[in-house]
């Protein structure tokens, strides 16, 4: 038989509302009585129902993750560090896919927190960037932590997981410049991603800081996607002034490159360089494999939850910010420009 709340109060020697409080992981237990009661919940291998529990009382133990994004490497990544903090700390996680440009999406979402009992939720980009969608979830009571790229929180409406986008773009730019390229393309993301517009200032600055001309032609706009890329490496090699490397926004868009490089016969690296961003599995799948940055995005996600839910439980968090700049990797899709050529 499946032991229930009652089985373990009465092996721990405790109350059952204490009981409540240690799966809850509420910090007025003392360490003592949490041991006792933790060490009941293994002998009888004890589950919560969180559905039942979320039911029953007042209080909601369940937070959302609101997206709309193409990448479906990102979309894991965060899924995953949410889902970790989720279960160590005896929550459920509703995952909410939905198209950010969507006239009725604030009703949609604030119907989906209503209706779902939601404590919290967890905005990424584009979502998190959308300062008049972030001002209505508040609205509804409802904690919020945002995901957003740059190195300060825009305002002050909720706590912030800040991603320096800008600093970890100049790095890679930076790694270009010091192998000998002075003509490096650009491949943007979606425009509608802050993310984008924050490596691409990044890449500008570092050539700017080493004397380079920033070259508009070398710049092509994209999406966040494969296609993206193959299109815009195509772009890039039609120029009369071709560059000797790429940056691609991200490692997507990277691999599209990649293979259009391919199609035209230009090797890489030898002839041409392309870096990637994120360190997404397709950056470790290609060959060569890519240059890129290291954004740890289950490990950004899981702070981000564990964040909001202390919110939750009503724990002093303010408006904290914290930040996080991606690390450069090189590999093997990086090497000086051949003068030779």
């Amino acid at each position: 038989m499946k032991a229930t709340i009652n089985d373990v109060a009465k092996l721990a020697a405790v109350s059952i509302k204490t009981v409540s409080r240690v799966m809850n992981n509420e910090p007025s237990v003392r360490q003592i009585t949490r041991d006792k009661v933790l060490a009941a919940v293994k002998e009888l291998n004890y589950q919560p129902n969180l559905a039942a529990r979320n039911l029953a009382g007042t209080k909601s133990y369940s937070i959302a993750y609101v997206y709309d994004n193409p990448n479906a490497y990102y979309i894991i990544d965060m899924q995953k560090g949410i889902l970790s903090a989720c279960r160590k700390q005896g929550y459920e996680l509703l995952i909410h896919p939905c198209n950010a440009k969507a006239d009725d999406i604030i009703e949609e979402i604030t119907n989906m927190v209503k209706y779902s009992r939601i404590a919290g939720l967890i905005l990424t980009p584009p979502f998190s960037e959308m300062p008049e969608f972030v001002k209505q979830m508040v609205a509804l009571d409802v904690n919020v932590v945002r995901i957003v790229s740059g190195d300060k929180a825009p305002d002050d409406l909720t706590p912030c997981i800040m991603v320096n986008d800008h600093e970890a773009a100049y790095n890679i730019t930076q790694h270009l410049i010091d192998l000998g390229h002075t003509q490096i393309g650009f491949i943007e993301g979606g425009a509608e991603h802050k993310s984008s517009s924050e490596r691409l200032s990044g890449y500008k600055q570092a050539l700017i800081d080493n004397n380079i001309s920033v070259n508009e032609n070398l710049i092509v706009p994209g999406e966040y996607s494969f296609e993206s890329g193959v299109h815009g490496a195509k772009q890039l090699m039609a120029e009369d002034n071709k560059p000797t490397a790429i940056f691609s926004c991200n490692d997507e868009i990277a691999a599209g490159a990649l293979f259009a490089a391919r199609l035209m016969d230009i090797a890489i690296p030898e002839a041409l360089s392309i870096t990637g961003f994120e360190n997404s599995p397709f950056s470790r799948q290609t060959w060569p494999t890519l240059t890129t940055a290291d954004q740890p995005n289950d490990q950004i996600a899981e702070n981000a939850a564990k964040l909001l839910i202390a919110q939750t439980r009503n724990q002093k968090v303010g408006n904290i910010t914290r930040c996080y700049t991606p690390q450069l990797i090189v590999r093997k899709s990086t090497a000086a420009p051949n003068t030779s050529q």
